[in-house]
């Protein structure tokens, strides 16, 4: 294999790996605003179980009659 040759598959491969870090980059982008949207979710969870708590609620894990 000649200089020319190494020097392609080179930029191929670099090419690639740049195509791989703009890919994982993107998933990361993804997975962040899901995680705050998760985030956001759990902290109105959190103030609604306070709210309920507070307003003297029973429990919401009490258990059903049934048992």
């Amino acid at each position: 294999m000649d200089h020319e040759d190494r020097f392609i598959n080179l930029e191929i491969k670099l090419a690639q790996q740049e195509d791989l870090v703009d890919e994982l980059n993107k998933t990361i982008y993804r997975q962040e605003r899901r995680i705050d949207g998760l985030e956001a979710m759990v902290n109105k969870l959190a103030d609604h179980v306070r709210t309920l708590r507070d307003a003297g609620q029973a429990p919401l894990n009490e258990r059903p009659p049934h048992y």
